[in-house]
């Protein structure tokens, strides 16, 4: 590969361990998603880096010793890399990891910065590609996207997080005097540019039509109309209540028909049959009269 990434160079103390938070256990939360002229950018900064954008990129380290790993880094937690990467400086040269060459340094910092990273959280693609977009954002992205820095601006700003991009124009690198087409770090021993600023140009300008072009907006779902409570219906006075009358005729009927039965009550025959035709009449009034019955036999 030829280079180290850059991305969050820092004179800080890096503690013995990696000091990251283990408290979230789900997945992370992002507010939103990764906007498409950022991502036609980080495919491009990923492939710059590492040599290829495919999904086996994300497992690169610096100098391709991924494969002297015990295990791939996209199977690995954010806490084991950042503890592994304290000795990959000497064994390989640099600590760079991942897609996009996060330094030891750069982990930390981002663990710090964004709240709901884990220690415990896996280091997949998806993962990877969220924290190079949070650099981005850091270094200028969305004000490269309103105009409010310029596209050589901008590639100094990435220039100076990932040092296989060159500068587009002569200025002042972080150890000497840079040509156009130069690693910011050129002269430091260890870096140099790795795409020709033309590349840079025209991608940027892909990045900037991409960006600024309208994209259909996210449909959210509607949430469902709770309706409303309808009034309550009216209570029907006790007279007008046919089951009332029902139970009343038939309890009043059983109680005739237990007298009789005794011989402490003489009925007509005649006045069995009206009191029976009564209590039936009611009855089959009460049971039609419910809202399941009716709706049963196709009664409005």
């Amino acid at each position: 590969m030829g280079t180290v990434s850059v991305a969050g160079r820092v004179n800080s103390r890096i503690p013995a361990k990696t000091g990251l938070n283990p408290k979230p256990k789900g997945k992370i939360r992002w507010i939103e998603p990764c906007p498409p002229g950022a991502a036609i950018l980080l495919d491009f900064i990923r492939e710059t880096e590492v040599g290829r954008s495919d999904r086996a990129s994300y497992d690169v380290i610096y100098g391709h010793n991924q494969a002297k790993l015990p295990q791939p880094l996209t199977t690995m937690t954010y806490g084991e890399i950042v503890d592994a990467q304290k000795g990959w400086s000497k064994r390989f040269g640099s600590s760079a990891a991942g897609g996009y060459q996060f330094m030891r340094a750069t982990l930390i910092d981002l663990a710090k910065r964004v709240t709901s990273i884990s220690g415990k959280d896996v280091f997949t693609p998806d993962l990877q590609d969220r924290l190079a977009y949070k650099l981005l954002l850091r270094r200028g992205y969305a004000e490269f996207i309103v105009g409010k820095i310029g596209l050589v601006e901008f590639a100094e700003n990435l220039a100076k997080e990932w040092a296989s991009f060159p500068l587009l124009v002569a200025t002042k690198g972080s150890a000497r005097a840079v040509r156009r087409g130069q690693s910011y770090y050129a002269g430091d021993g260890l870096n140099k540019a790795l795409v020709r600023p033309e590349k840079v140009e025209a991608v940027l300008q892909e990045v900037l039509d991409a960006a600024r072009r309208p994209h259909e907006p996210v449909k959210e779902p509607e949430a469902r109309p709770v309706p409303s409570p309808g009034p309550k219906p009216k209570a029907k006075p006790v007279r007008k209540s046919g089951r009332f009358w029902t139970w009343l005729l038939t309890a009043g009927g059983t109680i005739v028909t237990g007298l009789k039965e005794l011989n402490l009550v003489v009925l007509d025959w005649r006045v069995q049959i009206a009191i029976l035709v009564v209590i039936v009449g009611f009855a089959v009034y009460a049971i039609t009269s419910m809202p399941a019955v009716r709706g049963a036999l196709g009664l409005k």
